[in-house]
Parts: C-alpha cells; sequence; structure tokens
C-alpha cells in the first residue's frame, strides 16, 4: 500500500459511533466519502494528492471498515448518515466542508448539501445521482430498474451476507475486477484489501442496511423520496464513468433539476463505476482543476 504511507489514523465519537477516518495535508477541509462494498482505501489514489493543497479526511462511513456497525436495519436511515456527516465536521473543528463522494457517499452527500448549504462548500460527486433522479428512473427507466436488482436482491434478510461471505468473498473480487474496464487498476493486494474490510464481524449487513433503510423509507414516503424539498446551491461537479454496470449514463441527464448553482458534468468513456480506482489521474485532474480558485 504504497500510496498510503504517511496517512494518520485516528477516531471520532459523532453522533453516538466512533468513527474511524485517515487523514492528510493541511488547508481547507476536503471530506471524501466511498460507497459499497469499500471503505476509505477506494480513496488511496486521491488522498496524497488533494493533500497537498487540502486537508483530506477519508473516514470509514458507519457500518464499514473499522467504524462501529450499529445493528438494525433503521440505524442507517439517510437523515442518521447525514447526522453523522454533520457532526464529522464539527468534530474536526469546522463549520464548512468540501464534499468529494462516491456511490452511497453520493447518496449522502446530495442531500446532505440540499439540506446544510452553510456546511457545504463545493459537491463533487461520482457516479451517484440525487436520491430523488434515481428514484424516477427506478419507476419508469425499465433499464435502470434491471442494473439495480442487486438493490431488491439486498431486501433479503442475511441470504446476500451469506452470498457475498462464499468461496472467500468471491463476489467482492467479482465486484472490481469485474465490472472494470481495466482490470489492472485493482492488484491482488487491493482485492485483499476489500476483502478484509469486508470480513471485518457486522461489515457486510452495515452496508447492505443502507440499501434496506432506503428501501423501506421510499415505502413508506414514496412522494418524499420523488421530490427535493431543497437544491443543492453550491458548485457542484459530477463524474460520470460511462461503462457503469449499476447506473445507467441518463442518470445525469436531469441532475439539473437538483441543482441551482453552477454545475458542470464530465464524462468519461470507458470506464466502469469504479471511476476514481480505474481512472485517477483523469479524476484527480478534473478534481483539482474544479478546486483551483478555491481557498477555503
Amino acid at each position: 500500500m504504497e500510496a498510503c504511507q504517511g496517512l494518520e489514523h485516528h477516531y471520532a465519537h459523532v453522533n453516538n459511533l466512533r468513527i474511524h477516518y485517515v487523514t492528510a495535508g493541511e488547508g481547507p477541509l476536503v471530506i471524501l466519502l466511498h460507497g459499497f462494498p469499500e471503505f476509505w482505501y477506494s480513496w488511496r489514489h486521491q488522498i496524497p494528492v488533494l493533500a497537498e493543497k487540502f486537508r483530506v479526511v477519508a473516514p470509514d462511513m458507519r457500518g464499514y471498515n473499522q467504524s462501529e456497525k450499529p445493528v438494525g436495519v433503521h440505524r442507517y436511515r439517510l437523515t442518521t448518515l447525514m447526522e453523522d456527516l454533520r457532526c464529522l465536521i464539527r468534530h474536526l473543528g469546522e463549520e464548512s466542508a468540501v464534499l468529494v463522494a462516491h456511490d452511497w457517499g453520493g447518496g449522502v452527500a446530495w442531500p446532505f448539501a440540499a439540506a446544510y448549504p452553510h456546511m457545504v462548500n463545493r459537491l463533487v460527486i461520482l457516479n451517484c445521482p440525487p436520491p430523488s433522479v434515481l428514484v424516477r428512473h427506478l419507476l419508469r427507466n425499465r433499464a435502470q430498474l434491471r442494473r439495480s436488482y442487486y438493490m431488491f436482491l439486498f431486501q433479503i434478510p442475511w441470504l446476500p451476507e451469506a452470498f457475498m461471505r462464499a468461496r472467500d468473498y468471491w463476489v467482492v473480487e467479482r465486484v472490481f475486477r469485474g465490472w472494470a474496464v481495466d482490470k489492472s487498476a485493482f492488484t491482488d493486494e487491493d482485492i485483499q484489501a476489500f476483502k478484509e474490510a469486508a470480513a471485518k464481524p457486522g461489515a457486510l449487513t452495515g452496508g447492505i442496511n443502507y440499501y434496506r433503510a432506503a428501501f423501506r423509507q421510499s415505502i413508506r414516503s414514496p412522494r418524499s423520496a420523488l421530490s427535493s424539498r431543497a437544491k443543492v446551491r453550491c458548485p457542484t461537479l459530477v463524474i460520470w464513468a460511462e461503462e457503469d454496470r449499476a447506473l445507467g449514463k441518463e442518470l445525469t441527464y436531469d441532475i439539473h433539476q437538483e441543482v441551482e448553482g453552477p454545475l458542470q458534468i464530465r464524462y468519461i468513456p470507458r470506464c466502469s463505476h469504479w471511476v476514481q480506482q480505474e481512472r485517477p489521474r483523469e479524476v484527480n485532474s478534473l478534481i483539482l482543476e474544479f478546486l483551483s480558485d478555491y481557498s477555503g
């Protein structure tokens, strides 16, 4: 893990939860939020580059890797995940931050930026639509509904976890290398790191509970899932890999409906869902360009 040398590991007690995070650099705060089935290590290529100009913090989100994994689907509701982030920013001694988020990290960052505009200076999203956009497409877009089959399978108790644990977590390797356009983007060491994180007691259930909690909330309050009460006001950059097996490119076409501030969308062709890991140079360049005039 050469790219991970020089990082500091810390724990924060926020929102009645023990959160693990890594940090590097000094300057304005940038928080990196990972997705499923990942952990802070997904940002290994971005942390040292961003740390040259910023104070970078990459947490293991609730339920993942070395962070606490509370029992119960209700403890993974979106409002709770957003409160984790709000409390983490305050714990770090700041009133606001730049958010860079991928996959489920984006699922938290989008509504957080809308609900707490004073706490998000700029927003960078990688391959994740706003929740309301995803719900609309699940209801009206058959292609996206087929891509999202796993979200429905995840509603089954314990079986998804058992399936992912089988054959030495073979599914974890399959998800990363199998989806990647450039298979060499994931070394054996990388795959082992993701397997070890998934193997921690309660980690698979913690990650899958994000989907279970979101599904139950959508069933209970379908109207609130379809319509955002507030829009994102800060400057926003969306980076989208075009060969995403889970999320179609068409999900980007109406993102502008959820953003009132300046919005940029940049596409990366011939790249999978794991965009910041598969094409780190392009992603780093786009993020640095977007933040080039930002001084906190």
